[in-house]
């Protein structure tokens, strides 16, 4: 029996569509993979719509939930107030609108980016939410406010991107700007710093090039976690507990957006901008092991900011320019490539038997998964559509630059 199937095994034991949160940026073991069961198939703004709520502001965080409450990050003010939303699972009722910062003028960003990109994380009544250099903080399920920090101070350039993770009693975060680089761990009760690791290796001169906005990864190799966590010019995996660097793999690629995916002892990585590649790199090792880890290569049409899903046996990718790709998870092998039309951002996502790829123009191609391409059905919602959808119980979520919906059977 191969490691990913025990995995998928228990993950089917443990999580049962009434049970199961969505308390990170995708789900459960954050790749993108839910278990829930009696989706909608065909949603619209009129069509199986439990309800539908406007949001203030403008944020591409995803919505996470825990219990009865969804939490998302926005900022209001062309982005000099950056604040945490709650929105009620059942009803849609906004609960809370809280301000977590205040600025007189807003940080830089991108003008395709947001200034509360980062999703929340939540774990045991609790959501901590992330403004890269603007700042971090804890609150209560009720919206108060339990501790903040904002000494982390980097030159992002283009605005903040990476999402928290928590391991036991840390909060680990990737800082990857222009002028610094380094992975960080805050006690999640207090938010001081427990550890901070700067990421070592070379760089090139141009700075635009030392910058990253990735999620990491934790996963357990040989019974021990590994935080496995892009950057520029390389992904390195670290001892969570500790920050200690375990191994390292090379390549070229910067301005990284996609979370890792793992499955059967191996790593799926997105190289970053320009030319953005996609490698499968084996699991082990120490050291750099660039030259004798490194599995397959997939050269052309590879996501800059969606970030890849495992099915099965096969590993799915839609490029930023909306071209969908299906490859042999142990081999490479291209499976199948189709133009899905539009442009994409959100990852996508593995629910119910079938695939949701969402395009920044409202356009959600669904797949069903498989070495032969066959859509489904292609919904349509108003508005762009930068943030992943999200799954709780028999109901799917998702969230536009103006509203968030909530679609049931």
């Amino acid at each position: 029996m191969t490691f990913g199937l025990i995995l998928l095994q228990t993950a089917l034991v443990l999580a049962t569509p009434e049970s199961v949160d969505w308390p990170q940026f995708r789900g459960p073991n954050g790749q993108g993979i839910s278990y829930a069961t009696e989706l909608p198939l065909e949603f619209s703004d009129t069509e199986n719509v439990t309800w539908k709520t406007s949001l203030p502001g403008k944020g591409w965080s995803s919505p996470v939930i825990e219990g009865d409450r969804i939490w998302m990050t926005t900022a209001t003010d062309e982005g000099r107030s950056l604040r945490a939303l709650c929105v009620d699972r059942d009803s849609g009722k906004l609960l809370h609108d809280v301000e977590i910062y205040s600025r007189e003028e807003p940080l830089p960003a991108n003008t395709k980016n947001s200034h509360a990109s980062p999703t929340p994380i939540v774990e045991d009544g609790h959501v901590y939410v992330h403004f890269g250099s603007a700042g971090t903080a804890c609150l209560d399920r009720d919206g108060k406010i339990l501790w903040k920090k904002d000494d982390l101070v980097i030159d992002h350039k283009e605005g903040p991107g990476s999402s928290p993770v928590l391991h036991e009693n840390l909060l680990i975060l990737n800082f990857d700007g222009r002028d610094e680089q380094y992975v960080i761990a805050l006690d999640k009760q207090t938010g001081r710093t427990v550890w901070k690791t700067e990421r070592t290796g070379e760089f090139p001169e141009n700075t635009e090039q030392h910058k990253a906005y990735s999620t990491p990864l934790i996963v357990e190799i040989d019974g021990k976690p590994q935080l496995v966590s892009p950057g520029a010019q390389q992904v390195v995996a670290y001892d969570p507990a500790t920050g200690e660097e375990l191994w390292k793999v090379r390549y070229n690629g910067f301005s990284n957006v996609p979370r890792p995916v793992f499955a059967d002892g191996m790593f799926f990585i997105s190289t970053g901008y320009m030319k953005p590649q996609l490698w499968a790199i084996r699991a082990g090792g120490s050291g750099n092991v660039t030259d004798s880890h490194v599995a397959w290569k997939v050269t052309r049409q590879a996501p800059a900011n969606p970030s890849p899903l495992v099915v099965g046996d096969e590993v799915y990718m839609v490029s930023d320019r909306g071209i969908a790709t299906c490859m042999d998870a142990k081999t490479g092998e291209i499976h199948w490539q189709k133009r899905l039309g539009g442009n994409y951002s959100a990852s996508p996502l593995f629910a119910d038997g079938r695939i949701y790829f969402s395009s920044e123009q409202g356009k959600v191609t669904v797949i069903k998964p498989g070495t032969e391409y066959e859509v489904l059905v292609v919904n349509e919602l108003p508005g762009r559509l930068m943030a992943s959808p999200a799954v709780s119980g028999h109901s799917l979520y998702f969230r536009t630059d103006q509203d968030l919906y909530r679609f049931d059977k």
